[in-house]
C-alpha cells in the first residue's frame, strides 16, 4: 500500500482530493492518513479502514513528527502564513527525521513576481504581509534535500471543472484563476506519479482566465 498524509485535512481542496483517492479504482493501493485540529469534522470517514484521524495542530513539532512516521507522501493543503513559519519548519525536520522524501506543498501564486501586469499588482496588494512568509516557506523547502513540489495556487473558485495548465517556476504564470476541483486533480497526478516535478515549484490555472485583472469566479 502507499501511504499518503494530508496536513490540514479538512480543507475544501483537501476534501475533494480525500474522495477521489477513496473511491477511484486507481487509489485503491492508497492508505489515508488525515492530520486536522478536530477529527470529528472527517467523522464521516472514521469507518474506513484506509483511513486514520489524527487529531493535531502544525504548529506542534512533536505530533507533526508522529504523523509522518512511515508515510510515503505528504500532502501540506495549506498556505504557510505562520510569520515564524512554523508549519513548513515543521515538516521538513520530521520528514528528514522520518526519512520520508515527497512533499507537495500548498503555496501562493507571485512568489517569484511572476504574475504581471494590473493582476500581479492587484494580487500582491491581496495578499499583502503574508508573501513574506509564503515566500519563506518556499526557500525554506528548496533548501531542503527533500523531493518536494511546491504547489503555487490561483484565486480560487468553485466551479465544476477540471481544466487547467501547469508551469513551472521559470515560465510565466499562465491564468488568474482555477477551479478547486482542478488543483486537486493536480495533487491526484502527483500521487500517482511520485516522480512527476519533484524539487520544482508549479503554477496551476485555468489559461482561459489569462489578461483578467481580477480573479473569475
Amino acid at each position: 500500500m502507499k501511504k499518503v498524509l494530508i496536513l490540514a485535512a479538512n480543507g475544501q481542496i483537501a476534501r475533494l482530493v480525500e474522495q477521489r483517492l477513496l473511491t477511484e479504482p486507481r487509489f485503491k493501493d492508497v492508505d489515508l492518513t488525515l492530520f486536522l485540529r478536530n477529527t470529528a469534522r472527517l467523522a464521516d470517514l472514521a469507518g474506513n479502514e484506509r483511513v486514520t484521524l489524527i487529531d493535531g495542530d502544525l504548529t506542534d513539532p512533536q505530533a507533526v513528527n508522529n504523523a509522518v512516521a512511515g508515510q510515503d507522501i505528504v500532502f501540506v493543503a495549506v498556505v504557510d502564513h505562520d510569520s515564524q513559519n512554523r508549519l513548513t519548519k515543521n515538516v521538513i525536520a520530521a520528514m528528514q527525521a522520518n526519512h520520508v522524501e515527497r512533499v507537495l506543498f500548498t503555496n501562493v501564486l507571485g512568489l517569484y513576481h511572476e504574475v504581471s501586469g494590473e493582476f500581479g499588482r492587484w494580487n500582491a496588494e491581496s495578499i499583502g504581509s503574508g508573501m513574506t512568509s509564503a515566500r519563506h516557506s518556499d526557500e525554506l523547502l528548496a533548501a531542503s534535500d527533500l523531493d518536494y513540489t511546491t504547489l503555487r495556487l490561483p484565486w480560487l473558485n468553485d466551479r465544476n471543472e477540471i481544466k487547467y495548465s501547469v508551469t513551472t517556476q521559470n515560465q510565466p504564470y499562465e491564468g488568474v484563476s482555477g477551479s478547486r476541483q482542478s488543483i486537486a486533480d493536480v495533487v491526484l497526478q502527483l500521487i500517482a506519479s511520485p516522480e512527476t516535478y519533484q524539487r520544482e515549484s508549479i503554477g496551476i490555472a485555468d489559461p482561459a482566465t489569462q489578461g483578467e485583472t481580477r480573479p473569475v469566479y
